[in-house]
């Protein structure tokens, strides 16, 4: 997952993504408020001076951010208001440029402070996180509901032709104006006087929802008191459960840390159908079981609080609003698209589930397959069809090899690019690598980042993200990251992936490579700032390269003798390839069709928080994908993605991978892993960032619209070659 928006955009939005950290310390009566705790110097007061611009993460503090951001509120209202009462007329470098020069300050320090809140948070940073979450949301509401300079912005777009712009300066300037409409500036003093206020309370309420999300995940943690519970998972997963549990004072006992999806990942080893239901039970009841980290009541005031701004602006609700301004366009176009596919994935899900059903019977079963077997007997029918298991690929996938050998390796074959580890730079964590990236020049291209491990302090899931943006204006190359939550093993063991693991590895530094190709002047363009629906797209391109004979061929190799993964062992991954396709399509659509259920409502239809899980299940209902065995992927209570910068957009994932199997099936015509590929790819998308519209990218580098085609046959939702 990876969303940028320029910073005044992407204020509260980072703020609702961002993570906590677990357990919380007692707060003093008399404690000073976050932004009251000054250090005596602060690194973001200055541009870094290390490489790249890269923050002088051995030299920041907690008690940094907080004055950091207000400095950098106070310097960014200055710098507007100059633009705002410049009394020249105004033009494009005294009006669109000053904007985009604006507000470095503020962006050095949120672009690290948002980052490391999701990656490796504490009780600090989440302090800071609920303070400054309503002032931040004020900050940029001051800045696009501000009359006078929405007038200047009004007055160049009315002018436009006559002002002698490039694409990218017209660009830049239609984006502003839009971005200023959409945020309210056409509404009256009282309308943008109750904007404000549902600003704010929407950036505290997706704060404490997200924070929530950590706690519950923390908190939810299955304690073990047994070994023999534990039958079926590997010694290096008995091991960490165990160190888990020391970790907690629980010496004796082994602990299982959730996951952030419904889904656990040990549901498919652990032989305990006992445990397993314990584990599933307990994902799925997360932050709707009461308590001080229940989300419902929270969930309900942001989706009704959404959908009276929506109506502030002129759209029947919320998802209206944001559909408008992504490639989807509309509710009808996303509605139609997930109609149309969810029935075939149900019909799959429910053959799928009749051989589960089979299996369990055979193996003297008496029971019917719930949500906690599904994993463990797909794994079993997975070996009996294809006779291979997880635990025979997983030798072959260590960490730094697929990194460097796999994902490193297709980089350079597709686009020249070469790599240098750097052990100079400070991180914000031990785990966390740092690489140089060259271009085929021979120049520097970037700095990537690599934090692959799970730790308490850091959200689920996978992502990316830009420490620096890449900018033509500012001179700045980029500084990416990637993030991962694949289990550390103990200290000395190597890190075995799963195949999973290798293929989010391969998907997120596809994003990475959206952030380091970027090549435009205006940071507002820079890397991922596209529309959300779009953005998933480049980086499920690359997830192509993980099984590309070439590239597989030299980094599946066994982690102790070298050997490379056997023939037949390959040959029977790749046929597996849309084995159990009918549940991960039908628990992925489950999330976006509740995704849209909740913000295709008006402010009275939205249910209160008593009603929630009942909402929830009709809502699955009527779109026809309420079959018990199959959980959504993320139940609204914990669906983090949809509080934050994919509300209204979880569908992105499966609108982006009709761009990508279709762009696949370009690469296989054309030869595959060739630079002439990479170099086009590059040219014509890769580096252009948000600087034109983004279906107009990819018929430039496709040379045609979208087949949807190749997304159906890749799903197991039409017969191959139909």
């Amino acid at each position: 997952m990876s969303f940028r928006v320029p910073l005044t955009l992407a204020i509260v939005g980072a703020l609702a993504l961002a993570a906590c950290s677990t357990p919380e310390t007692p707060e003093s009566a008399d404690k000073p408020s976050a932004s009251q705790q000054a250090p005596v110097e602060n690194p973001f007061f200055a541009a870094s001076t290390l490489p790249y611009q890269m923050p002088p993460f051995d030299q920041i503090r907690d008690e940094h951010y907080a004055p950091a951001i207000e400095r950098g509120m106070a310097e960014h209202a200055s710098e507007i208001a100059a633009i705002a009462d410049n009394p020249a007329a105004p033009d494009f470098e005294n009006t669109i440029v000053a904007f985009e020069r604006s507000g470095q300050l503020l962006g050095r320090v949120t672009r690290v402070f948002f980052n490391l809140a999701g990656a490796h948070t504490n009780d600090t940073i989440q302090a800071v996180q609920t303070e400054m979450a309503p002032k931040l949301a004020a900050h940029q509401d001051a800045i696009f509901l501000n009359p006078v300079l929405f007038q200047r912005i009004e007055t160049l777009y009315d002018n436009r032709d006559q002002l002698g712009l490039d694409p990218e300066q017209s660009r830049l300037l239609e984006r502003y104006r839009i971005d200023f409409v959409r945020a309210g500036a056409r509404l009256d003093d009282a309308g943008k006087a109750r904007l404000k206020e549902i600003n704010g309370e929407l950036a505290s309420l997706q704060t404490r929802f997200n924070q929530n999300v950590l706690k519950e995940v923390n908190g939810s943690a299955i304690v073990v008191d047994s070994r023999d519970e534990l039958d079926g998972l590997s010694e290096n997963q008995i091991a960490a459960a165990a160190k888990a549990a020391s970790e907690r004072g629980l010496d004796g006992k082994f602990v299982i840390a959730l996951m952030n999806t419904s889904g656990q990942p040990p549901l498919s080893s652990l032989k305990n159908r006992t445990l397993r239901e314990r584990i599933m039970r307990a994902s799925l009841v997360r932050g709707s079981r009461g308590g001080e980290f229940d989300n419902r009541e929270i969930l309900t005031q942001v989706a009704r609080l959404r959908a009276e701004r929506a109506q502030m602006l002129g759209y029947p609700n919320h998802a209206a609003y944001t559909l408008e301004d992504q490639t989807a366009g509309t509710t009808e176009a996303v509605n139609g698209m997930l109609a149309k596919l969810a029935p075939a994935a149900v019909a799959n899900a429910r053959r799928e589930a009749a051989d589960l059903q089979e299996m369990i019977r055979a193996e003297g079963g008496d029971f019917e397959l719930a949500p906690w077997d599904w994993d463990f007997y797909a794994e079993k029918v997975r070996q009996a069809r294809f006779a291979f298991d997880e635990s025979q690929l997983k030798p072959y996938f260590e960490l730094t090899n697929v990194l460097e050998n796999g994902v490193f390796f297709a980089a350079g074959k597709l686009y020249g690019l070469r790599f240098e580890r750097r052990t100079d730079l400070p991180t914000y964590h031990p785990d966390v690598l740092v690489y140089e990236v060259f271009d085929a020049d021979g120049q520097p291209l970037a700095l990537f980042l690599g934090d692959f491990y799970a730790r308490p302090s850091k959200r689920g899931g996978a992502w990316m993200n830009a420490y620096v943006p890449q900018s033509g204006l500012f001179g700045s190359k980029p500084v990416v990251a990637n993030h991962q939550n694949i289990p550390k093993p103990p200290e000395g063991e190597p890190t075995l992936m799963t195949f999973d693991e290798v293929n989010t590895m391969f998907h997120e530094f596809g994003h990475a490579l959206h952030g380091m190709f970027s090549n435009v002047r205006y940071p507002r363009f820079a890397g991922t700032s596209v529309p959300r629906d779009f953005v998933e797209y480049p980086s499920q391109v690359n997830e192509m390269w993980a099984t590309w004979p070439e590239v597989l061929a030299n980094y599946a190799k066994h982690h102790i003798t070298g050997e490379p993964m056997p023939q037949e062992l390959l040959d029977k991954v790749l046929a597996a390839d849309t084995f159990n396709q009918g549940f991960a399509t039908t628990e992925y659509l489950a999330a976006s069709l509740l995704d849209q259920a909740w913000h295709q409502l008006p402010p009275e239809a939205i249910p209160d928080a008593d009603g929630l899980l009942d909402f929830e299940a009709k809502a699955l209902a009527d779109a026809g994908v309420d079959f018990a065995p199959v959980p959504p992927r993320y139940r609204s209570t914990y669906f983090s993605h949809i509080v934050g910068g994919y509300s209204a957009g979880y569908y992105s994932y499966i609108w982006s991978e009709v761009l990508d199997a279709d762009s696949v099936e370009w690469f296989k015509e054309n030869g595959g892993l060739k630079r002439e590929n990479g170099d086009h790819f590059r040219a014509t998308l890769l580096s252009r960032g948000g600087s034109d519209d983004a279906m107009v990218l990819f018929r430039n580098f496709r040379g045609r619209d979208a087949d949807i085609a190749p997304l159906l046959t890749r799903r197991g939702l039409v017969e191959q070659g139909r």
